[in-house]
């Protein structure tokens, strides 16, 4: 029996708001390999929150990351790959946020949250409620619900004019959105705002955007034994094989190759990436 691990798309009204909730438990079916105790978490443009019901982690990579544990963690985006260690069965929440919304949500300016995490209190007061209720639920529908009735009427206020549904290509939504009000004319100005929504340059979330897209579509070659990487990396839009490996490995710590096998292999520890993609 494998652990349970699920992917939940939001409903509709929060489509613009959360990319999407992962529930995560070992309790069940406790790890018995101290490898597949890890976890491999890739950098993300995405800000998050993580709520540990159960157990415990310990960060290994970056080796300058903070090391404070907390029952409910708040993250901006991490442009590094993230490695922790889960001592023992552990039962997580872990809801993942566009950017800017949660910039629309709580007025933070998600630029100085880039590679930074803290308590979710640091969010304010409402946020540690929350926090306190979802670490007290019964199990995961309860924690789900308190989760979208919390944050449904807080979005439905903050949300920008016309804000929808997202249908994948939220970067250049934002760039649209940001150069459509009132006070956004002027490229430095739109830059400034993007960065202050987002996190990080127009330009670097449009790479991250397009590495991942090729990826996924290397990693379907790789299954099929279709993979050439050079042509992968052409149509994906990068100068050579080299210039999509170093952006791989920037992202995930590895080569495409070496995702792509890993992917292929039953290690527990790239968990995340199979439920994604």
């Amino acid at each position: 029996m494998e652990p349970t691990t699920r992917l939940i798309f939001p409903r509709k009204s929060l489509a613009s708001c959360v990319r999407a909730t992962i529930v995560r438990s070992t309790v069940e079916t406790p790890l018995a390999s101290d490898g597949d105790r890890l976890n491999h978490y890739p950098a993300t443009p995405h800000c998050w929150v993580t709520f540990y019901i159960e157990g415990d982690t310990e960060v290994l990579l970056p080796e300058d990351a903070p090391q404070e544990r907390f029952r409910a963690v708040f993250g901006g985006p991490q442009t590094r790959p993230i490695t922790t260690y889960n001592p023992g069965p552990v039962r997580m929440l872990m809801v993942m946020f566009y950017p800017h919304a949660l910039h629309a949500l709580c007025g933070i300016d998600v630029a100085e949250w880039v590679d930074r995490w803290d308590d979710i209190k640091a969010l304010g007061p409402e946020w540690q409620a929350l926090a306190d209720a979802v670490l007290a639920a019964p199990d995961d529908a309860a924690r789900l619900a308190l989760v979208d009735n919390f944050l449904e009427p807080r979005w439905q206020a903050a949300r920008p004019g016309g804000a929808g549904a997202i249908a994948g290509d939220w970067v250049r939504h934002l760039a649209t959105e940001v150069a459509d009000t009132a006070l956004g004319r002027g490229v430095r100005n739109i830059e400034r705002r993007i960065k202050a929504r987002a996190g990080q340059p127009m330009r670097k979330l449009l790479r991250r955007q397009r590495a991942e897209h090729t990826f996924f579509e290397a990693r379907e070659d790789y299954l099929s034994g279709k993979a050439v990487w050079s042509d992968i990396a052409a149509r994906g839009g990068y100068s050579d094989q080299a210039h999509f490996c170093r952006e791989a490995r920037e992202i995930t710590g590895r080569t495409p190759l070496e995702l792509a096998r890993v992917l292929a292999s039953s290690d527990e520890s790239y968990w995340i990436y199979r439920v994604w993609t």
